[in-house]
Formats: C-alpha cells, sequence, structure tokens
C-alpha cells in the first residue's frame, strides 16, 4: 500500500465479500483489522482476497475465537505430502484450531487454543512425525516493526535516482537557466546532428537508467493496481514520468528524422527530478513509520526471552531447564532468580522478594511478593527467588493486551480520516481527468495567443511544449498524496509517542475528540511527581561536633550502596552529592528486611573520612532547632537535638547499622525518643517518607525521602484550570501523600489509594455528570 487510495481500494472489495461485516486498514501501520462471521468465511480465504487485489497480506493475529497464533519452522520437508502430512495430524489433534505449512519458506502457522494445547505439544507432535520444529525468530517479529526492508528498498531507488539526478540538476542551470539554449538555438552545441543538442543528449542518458531501474518499483505496483481496475499514486508518478520521457523520446526522434534545424524543447529532467524525491519521501515513511513503532518495539523488549521451567516434589525444585518464553505453557512452575525479569503472569507458590512493576503501575517502589502474590510479566524481580505458576501466558498476558492496545490504536482511523480515505478514493482519476483537461485546455488557448506567422512546425512545437508541461505539472504536484498520509501520519505519530512517554492513546477517535474534554484526570508517580525518590531533609539528634554530617552521611551511603530498593538509592545519591565522592566503607554482615530496611557492619570509617577532601558542606555548629539547607543542595538539616554521639566503645572506626521503618527498630527492641518519632510522623502526614538510622543501636538521625513534584507540575495544572478544565488526581498512594501532593500543584480533588482495577470505574463515575474525561499516565 502506497496512498489511501489503496487503503479504500482494499476495504471496499474486502466489505463485498460474504461473511464480512467490517473492515478498517491502517495505511502507515499496514495493518488492517476484519470482523467476520467464522461460520461463512476463514481467515484463509480472506488472505486469499486480499491477494486476489494484489496485495501480499500475513495474519498477525486472530482473536475472534481467543486462540493463539505461533508460526514454527519446520525441518525436513521436501514436498506437499509432507506439508499434507504435518497439517493434517496438527489440526487432527484437539485444541488445534488451524493450520497451514508453507513449503515454500518452512513455516507453519498454527492457531490453537492454550487451555487445551500449547506451543511444547505442537512442537513433539512435528518431531514425531520424523521433522525438527522451532519457534519462529522473535526477531522477525521486531523486523515487521522497523520496516528496514522498505527503508532498504527505497534506499536504492533513491540512491539511483539521486546519481543521475543531480547532474541533470547542473545541466539544467548551465543550459536552460543560463544559456537558455531551447529559446536560442544558436548557443545549442550539436551532437551528430544539429536536432540533437548535447544538453539533450546528456539528459537522455542520466534520465533512462534512473526511468529504468529507479522507476522499477513504480512501474510494478502501477500495474498491480490496474490490473485489478484501481489507480492509485503510483499510477500518478507512473503516468507523470512516462509521458516525459516518452513526449522527449519521440520529439527528439522526429527532430533528428525530420532535419530540424535546432534541437527541442524535451522534459527528460522530469522523471530523475520527481523520483528523487517521490523516492526520498517513501524512504523517510518508512523510517518514521519504525521510528512510531519504537513504542511497540520497546513494550515488546520488556517480556523476557527466556524461562526456566522447573519441576517440584515435596517443596523440593528436581529439575530445571531453560525454554523459549513462548514456550511457557499455562500452569507451568517457573522459577525467577533475583534481578531477572518475571517471563509470564502467575501466582508465587514459593519464596519471598520484591518486584519493580513501574512499567505498569507507574509506582516506582517495588511491591512485596509472597506466597499467593499475583506477578505480572514482564516486572523486575529484586533480591529474593521465587517460584512462580504461570495462569497468563502468550496472547492472555498482561503486557500483551498492552502491545495489543497499542497496536489496535495506531490501526484505529479517527473520523476525519475516514472521510480522507474515501475521497482519496476518486482523487487520482480526478487528477488524471484534470490533466487531460489542462493538456485540451492549453492547446486551444496556445493556437489561439501564439503568432499566425510562425511556420506550422514552430507553431506546434510552441504549443505542445506549454501545453504539456502544464498537463505534466498537474500530474506531478499531485504525486505526493498528502490527502490520505497526513491524518494517518499524525495517527500512528502521536499514539507511538504517547506510549513511548507512558500514555496510552486508544486510537484516532480519542485523538479528535481530546479538544472536547472538560475533566482532565492525573495520575501522580510520574506524571505530577518526577517518579523518583529523592532525600528531601535530614533530622538530626546528635550535635553536629560529635557526630559530623559527612559521618552521617558516610555511614548511610555505605549501608545502602549495596541496596537495590529505590528508597537505598535515593539514599546513596544524598551520601554522593553530600560527600562529593563514591568512597564506601568496607560492608559486611549486609541483612535486607523486605519492606522494612537493612542492617550491616561497617569497618575503616576514619579511612574512609580522612580520604574525603570536600569541606565545602562541612557544618561546625547548629544548635537545637536551628535548620538550614546543605550548602550546595536543596536538602534541609534540622538540628532535632544535641545528644552525645552513640557508644562506640571508644571508636567510630567500626559500627552497627540499622537504616529502617519504625517496626524493624521495634523488631530490634531499638528505643526510639519521644522527640524522634513525633518528628517522623510530621513528616508522615505531610506525605514523606522517613526512615530512621542507628549507630550502635542508637537512633541518630530521620531521613525524610519524597518523590518530589516535577517543577513544570503547577504550572500545568494552572494552566489547564484558566482553560476551563476540571482537574481530578486519581492514584493508588496513601491519603497523606495524595492529598499533600494534590495541595501543592493546586489540585482541588482526590481520589487515593484507588486499585488498578477500580480507576476504570471511578472514570465512568465522573463521566455520569456528563464530562468529557481525558486521563494522562494510566497504568
Amino acid at each position: 500500500m502506497t496512498c489511501a487510495s489503496c487503503v479504500q481500494y482494499i476495504e471496499r472489495n474486502l466489505s463485498k465479500v460474504e461473511g464480512v461485516q467490517s473492515v478498517v486498514v491502517a495505511l502507515i501501520a499496514a495493518q488492517g483489522e476484519i470482523n467476520f462471521d467464522s461460520s461463512l468465511l476463514s481467515v484463509d480465504r480472506i488472505l486469499d482476497e486480499i491477494a486476489s487485489l494484489g496485495y501480499k497480506a500475513t495474519l498477525l493475529d486472530s482473536n475472534y475465537n481467543r486462540d493463539n497464533h505461533i508460526q514454527f519452522l519446520i525441518g525436513g520437508l521436501n514436498s506437499e505430502t509432507d506439508v499434507t502430512r504435518v497439517e493434517s495430524h496438527l489440526i487432527a489433534r484437539k485444541g488445534v484450531d488451524s493450520c497451514h505449512v508453507s513449503l515454500a519458506t518452512s513455516i507453519a502457522n498454527v492457531e490453537f487454543s492454550p487451555s487445551l494445547i500449547g506451543p511444547r505439544d505442537v512442537i513433539q507432535i512435528i518431531e514425531g512425525l520424523g521433522y525438527t520444529a522451532e519457534l519462529a525468530s522473535r526477531d522477525d517479529q521486531m523486523r515487521r516493526l522497523d520496516h528496514t526492508e522498505e527503508v532498504k528498498k527505497w534506499r536504492t531507488t533513491f540512491m539511483i535516482s539521486l546519481l543521475c539526478g543531480v547532474p541533470v540538476m547542473l545541466i539544467m542551470i548551465i543550459f536552460h537557466w543560463i544559456l537558455h539554449t531551447p529559446m536560442h538555438p544558436e548557443r545549442q552545441t550539436p551532437v551528430f546532428t544539429p536536432a540533437l543538442s548535447l544538453d539533450n543528449f546528456l539528459l537522455f542518458l542520466l534520465c533512462t537508467p534512473v526511468q529504468v531501474f529507479g522507476g522499477r518499483q513504480f512501474y510494478m505496483a502501477a500495474y498491480k493496481a490496474l490490473k485489478h481496475g484501481t489507480a492509485n499514486m503510483d499510477v500518478l508518478i507512473v503516468l507523470a514520468t512516462s509521458i516525459a520521457y516518452a513526449y522527449s523520446i519521440i520529439v527528439l526522434l522526429a527532430a533528428i528524422f525530420l532535419r530540424w534545424s535546432s534541437s527541442p524543447m524535451t522534459f527528460f529532467d522530469v522523471p530523475p527530478m520527481l523520483i528523487v524525491f517521490i523516492a526520498l519521501g517513501r524512504m523517510l515513511e518508512n523510517k518514521a513509520k519504525g521510528k512510531t513503532s519504537e513504542a511497540l518495539s520497546r513494550l515488546m523488549s520488556l517480556q523476557a526471552k527466556e524461562a526456566t521451567l522447573v519441576t517440584m516434589e515435596d517443596g523440593r525444585i528436581t529439575s530445571e531447564k531453560g525454554i523459549n518464553i513462548e514456550l511457557v505453557q499455562k500452569d507451568d512452575l517457573i522459577k525467577v532468580i533475583p534481578g531477572a525479569k518475571v517471563p509470564v503472569d502467575g501466582i508465587v507458590i514459593d519464596g519471598k522478594s520484591s518486584a519493580d512493576e513501574s512499567f505498569i503501575t507507574g509506582e516506582s517502589m517495588p511491591v512485596v511478593k509472597k506466597q499467593g502474590s499475583t506477578v505480572i510479566g514482564g516486572s523486575v524481580n529484586q533480591k529474593g527467588l521465587l517460584i512462580v505458576k504461570a495462569t497468563h501466558v502468550g496472547n492472555d498476558s498482561t503486557l500483551a493486551q498492552i502491545v495489543r492496545l497499542v497496536e489496535e490504536a495506531q490501526t484505529s482511523k479517527a473520523p476525519i480520516q475516514q472521510l480522507a480515505d474515501r475521497i482519496a478514493g476518486y482523487f487520482v482519476p480526478a487528477v488524471v481527468i484534470l490533466s487531460l483537461l489542462t493538456l485540451i485546455g492549453w492547446t486551444i488557448v496556445g493556437y489561439y495567443t501564439t503568432d499566425s506567422q510562425m511556420t506550422p512546425l514552430l507553431r506546434f512545437e510552441t504549443v505542445i511544449k506549454v501545453s504539456m508541461e502544464a498537463a505534466i505539472t498537474v500530474l506531478a504536484i499531485a504525486c505526493p498524496c498528502s490527502l490520505g498520509l497526513a491524518t494517518p501520519t499524525a495517527v500512528m505519530v502521536g499514539t507511538g509517542v504517547g506510549a513511548t512517554n507512558g500514555i496510552l492513546i486508544k486510537g484516532g477517535e480519542p485523538l479528535e475528540r481530546i479538544h472536547k474534554a472538560t475533566t482532565i484526570v492525573f495520575d501522580k508517580t510520574g506524571t505530577i511527581t518526577e517518579g523518583r525518590p529523592r532525600v528531601v531533609a535530614l533530622h538530626c539528634n546528635r550535635s553536629p561536633v560529635v557526630l559530623p554530617l559527612r559521618t552521617i552521611a558516610l555511614v548511610c551511603g555505605s549501608t545502602e550502596s549495596a541496596s537495590e530498593h529505590p528508597i537505598g538509592s535515593a539514599v546513596t545519591q544524598f551520601a554522593r552529592e553530600v560527600l562529593g565522592s563514591s568512597d564506601w566503607a568496607a560492608v559486611s554482615r549486609f541483612h535486607v528486611a523486605a519492606g522494612h530496611g537493612v542492617s550491616c557492619r561497617l569497618d575503616g570509617l576514619k579511612r574512609v573520612t580522612n580520604m574525603i577532601t570536600n569541606d565545602s558542606r562541612t557544618i561546625l555548629s547548629l544548635g537545637a532547632g536551628e535548620e538550614i539547607t546543605i550548602p550546595g543542595t536543596e536538602i534541609k538539616l534540622h538540628q532535632l537535638a544535641t545528644m552525645d554521639a552513640p557508644r562506640s566503645g571508644g571508636s567510630l572506626d567500626s559500627v552497627e547499622v540499622v537504616i529502617g521503618s519504625e517496626r524493624m527498630m521495634a523488631k530490634l527492641s531499638i528505643e526510639i525518643d519521644d522527640k524522634t518519632r513525633m518528628q517522623m510522623h510530621e513528616e508522615q502526614l505531610n506525605g514523606r517518607i522517613a526512615v530512621l538510622c542507628a549507630i550502635n543501636r542508637e537512633i541518630v538521625c530521620v531521613i525524610c525521602i519524597a518523590d518530589q513534584v516535577k517543577k513544570e507540575a503547577a504550572m500545568a495544572v494552572w494552566a489547564l484550570r484558566e482553560m476551563g478544565m476540571r482537574i481530578v488526581l486519581l492514584t493508588g498512594d496513601n491519603a497523606k501523600t495524595a492529598e499533600s501532593t494534590a495541595k501543592w500543584v493546586g489540585i482541588d480533588e482526590v481520589f487515593a489509594e484507588v486499585l488498578p482495577n477500580q480507576k476504570q470505574e471511578k472514570i465512568k463515575q465522573l463521566q455520569v455528570n456528563k464530562s468529557t474525561i481525558s486521563k494522562e499516565r494510566f497504568p
């Protein structure tokens, strides 16, 4: 497909097929969605119908029966007999709904019900027949998104046209614009005969390879279109270039055989210049398609490529094997090691850890996972080992559904695009008719306006030159077919950029209707806030003389340097800012209490302290109740009290450190004084995360961490309010944090502690007031 007329042609003809209920074809995405009655029509029949129209089609997904569709590469196929054998054995198996094997490519397309049969079962059946079988490469699916082959094809056409087009431009400048040889025959340089000038001879040599080799793609596409009774953009290009080339050849041959005294005006410059720009446009268009599909590529890359399949007896792992992710079946047991991606959606049956699910929920904090917890495929396991029972695999997984949503959004058409497609169906015939009328009109006008004293031959040449130039111009300027390309390109780019930034746009219609929105619903994490926690305040209850700020920073940074938790990363980053260094004390006996904090032993504090040369943030004296901003940072330092240094047996070189929640301190019997507890609760009321740091079993400070509000958030909310919008904050965070954030940016309506599956219900409740809702950054 090259333009909107192709789309209109396919939709119109497929709609006539008995059993087809609706057809939507997307030009930029090069995809179509067809709803049909499976009792009257099969997928293979639809593919055959599309092929008969002159277009190549491949089945990407078939959802009418919620089956999975997978491609297998089969080895050992030598004849149609082998193909029939494989197809008949697979179709005979319960759960396999259809199977099509191509002898030419050795690829089998199998549709099956995952509740009855899995891909490993299919492979076993094929191998049982004496053939080899493996999943078709995942790279093939990714290549479909980046349009590499199309870009390469049009780059070749562009380079051929460019190599000839640049010299053509130079010849035009020198001979036609400077010397004006067509108007002044005495300035022409004859070659072999006066009827053949040097400029026309060179233009012929440069134009011919472009017309033959560079225009090959256009001729093939135009032939297929005309063969099936339609006209598209390629037909216009072929008409414009062929008429220009043919006219130039004919008029040159006539001049030579009739022995004209000068060489005539030709249009050899039209094919190279037109094809070079059209080929460049096609190349950039396909690159743009690849770019706009990056969102899908990134989403697909979130999924793990392999999974570790295990078997268990009496709670012990008896065997394990690495398999391709697409071979995972429902109820399989999968081992997920620390730091690995969770391969599929499932339920934890053994182990305890935390998982980063920010790509789904937008929340930066890891979610604790234990026996009975659900996990999402694509999330990242943090510290512990998990055994997961697969519940949703293949197209049923959460990630696959998100990918499908983005694909459907990019395939859908805006109402204005449907109108443009209908108009585009009549565009090419209208342009051809206009070009013919232009030719006839200028010919008539030319004979009435030219000097009647001219010789008939010269008069004919003058008139036909002007009329042909005008007619070819009409064809040439219509070639880009921007009417049919502009809207689908805008939808493709809009949905692609949106998905890249975490905004899932449901399609062209929501994009077109967004200007009617009266209510904007914001998520919090990553939308109003930065999505990453940072240390914003430090409340110390030890005198800076006996326990300097850089010692506290070194202790906290060294302890959390071994942690991968976002809170630990925030504390480590705070220590780097204060110290201006990433040198840490030696850490031993490091222990993580999932969801509560960490503990360890530090050695060599004095050695590292002596190595630190950054004294700009040294604070020598601060009285109880006083506070300052740490120099060079935005972090507030509050002196809660000025007690002595924690007991250390005479040295702060080796210490025991605990950083964590109130619950962790209580569990380890570390006493918290009333002033520290009150300060901690006050910070929590302000929506911040407050953790305690204890050295040698004594609390030394409260570290306050917050997901900072984006600098532009308040301005954005204010601007939307000025536009008359109703602003709502809808988040899964706790009420205190949500209300604090909303107050900071100027949002009055807040819905907090709303689970992901409840957010849609909240949106429906808001829509009851007849508001048009726009959702921002929804998981």
